[in-house]
């Protein structure tokens, strides 16, 4: 079955059909974990299970597009990507890194280290992507200062303005 107009059976179907009903499974297994979590009304009168469910939903209604899209033909408006477009292995994995480091290191290394952290490791991933060379010592020093510019005043609006605590290297929270 192809796509309108197409002259060959559409190769990413079967991968398009395997994320959505994935994004479907995940959804399903948090609104589950969602589910367990007591509604008391929290902050401004939402509870701790409000964000799991807006999540869930919105990871079920991205699976439900997906598989009808694969139903109705499936990329059909999507030309192959070529050159930069294509995507980087390399670059989804310095990505990645910086992502789950910041999340295990939050707590040790505090907010501000982390995501800056989280920005070096995300700024050599997009470089990477782009085909760019990674850059050298002088160059992480840029990025980790730039990191920090922007972190900084993020955990500030946090802490002092929402007061949403963030974990701090230090015990009042603040470098």
């Amino acid at each position: 079955m192809n796509a309108p107009g197409a002259s060959s059976p559409n190769p990413h179907r079967p991968g398009q059909l395997a994320m959505g009903i994935g994004a479907l499974i995940v959804a399903a297994v948090l609104a589950w974990g969602a589910a367990a979590i007591p509604s008391d009304a929290g902050y401004a009168g939402v509870g701790p299970d409000f964000l799991p469910w807006v999540v869930s939903a919105a990871l079920a209604a991205c699976g439900v597009m997906l598989i009808r899209e694969v139903l109705t033909g499936g990329y059909r408006q999507m030309e192959e990507p070529s050159g930069a477009a294509r995507g980087d292995w390399r670059a989804l994995a310095w990505v990645s890194a910086g992502v789950l480091l910041n999340a295990a290191l939050i707590t040790t290394i505090g907010f501000i280290l982390s995501c800056s952290l989280c920005f070096v490791l995300a700024v050599r991933g997009l470089r990477a992507s782009e085909g760019k060379p990674i850059g050298d010592l002088r160059q992480t020093v840029k990025d980790a200062v730039t990191g920090i510019v922007i972190s900084a005043p993020v955990f500030w609006l946090f802490t002092k303005l929402l007061a949403v605590n963030l974990p701090g290297i230090t015990a009042s929270g603040w470098i």
